[in-house]
């Protein structure tokens, strides 16, 4: 958690500086994230929003990794067509992230049915937030999954805010488990920011899921600490004092670092967590050194990897963009 909290500070001040163009810190939900990953087989297939990067680290996805895709440049898997933020891994068992909202919910759903009818030993986790579950796609996931005793994991961060809508305005009932059982989901709450009961409750919920090939609703209650995006100015719409009150007493890593020192199972002191941090933000500085040095994606490939064979248009477009870029390339930032 403390990996990812540096890892979040550092490139929000490189979008802040311009070395990257956008940035989605995931403050304050560490937990949700990272602790349910620890319960997940590392085959599971998960079906990320877009603040769930705590899970690909966890699995392995490096900071080198991490600032590529924020960048676009050649290492990047997605080879440079999405924004920031928007990673995947067929290695790692993840989906690339879609800007559309709650689309990966119904999909989700899908690949449950899948490894249900298969016998497998596997769950299709998607993770959104309480924004998404206002979607029309997260009932419909829900009753597909109930229905077809799809083998998903639904992970809800009900973080209390929709970008700028709190919940008050969402919805009148009380949050997102409620709307499990009546879809006939099994449905747990849990507090998000205790990475113990994340790990628990997810843990639990997968076996349930396996053994009696069902779906499980888990809504985690947490706090977004950030702003929505680097497009976001939070303050704007709640206060100082609300912000204070879950960055301290209420934080995860906190939570976590007190009850550990409390077992006497490890000891922190102010040194020793500065030296650990100082030694991740360097080693993201030098990600980032490395990723603006890296070339681009020719061209070209805008085009591939979309039709087996292009069609006409995509010809035809291809043709215009290299005449555009012969007469006009100079004024490209280009390392092709």
């Amino acid at each position: 958690m403390v990996k990812l909290e540096e890892m979040d500070s550092f490139l929000l001040m490189a979008q802040r500086q311009g070395r990257i163009s956008f940035y989605m810190t995931s403050f304050g939900e560490s937990a949700t994230t990272i602790a349910s990953a620890a319960a997940f087989k590392d085959d599971d297939l998960i079906f990320p929003q877009y603040r769930e990067q705590g899970t690909l680290l966890w699995r392995g996805f490096n900071f080198q990794q991490f600032v590529d895709q924020c960048i676009g440049n050649i290492r990047d898997l997605g080879k440079g067509r999405q924004m920031p933020v928007h990673y995947g891994s067929k290695e790692l068992h993840y989906m690339t992230v879609s800007s559309p909202l709650a689309t990966q919910i119904p999909q989700a759903s899908g690949a449950g049915y899948g490894y249900r009818i298969q016998g497998l030993d596997k769950v299709a986790v998607t993770f959104f937030g309480d924004g998404a579950a206002s979607e029309g796609d997260f009932h419909a996931a829900l009753n597909f999954a109930a229905t077809l005793r799809s083998q998903t994991m639904f992970l809800c961060r009900n973080n209390r805010y929709a970008i700028s809508t709190p919940i008050a305005d969402q919805f009148a009932g009380d949050g997102i488990a409620v709307r499990g059982p009546p879809y006939g989901i099994f449905t747990i709450r849990v507090d998000g920011n205790d990475a113990l009961a994340v790990y628990h409750s997810v843990k639990y919920a997968r076996e349930y899921i396996v053994k009696e090939k069902r779906p499980v609703l888990i809504e985690f209650m947490t706090y977004r600490v950030g702003d929505h995006s680097t497009s976001d100015h939070s303050v704007l719409y709640r206060g100082e004092d609300e912000l204070e009150s879950w960055k301290t007493l209420n934080s995860p890593i906190n939570r976590l670092g007190l009850y550990l020192r409390k077992k006497g199972w490890r000891q922190f002191d102010e040194a020793k967590d500065a030296e650990i941090r100082k030694n991740y933000r360097q080693e993201v500085i030098e990600a980032l050194k490395k990723g603006r040095e890296a070339t681009f994606h020719p061209p070209e490939e805008l085009f591939t990897d979309v039709y087996d064979k292009p069609t006409a248009n995509l010809v035809e477009q291809q043709k215009e963009l290299m005449e555009h870029l012969e007469k006009y390339g100079e004024h490209y930032k280009s390392h092709h």
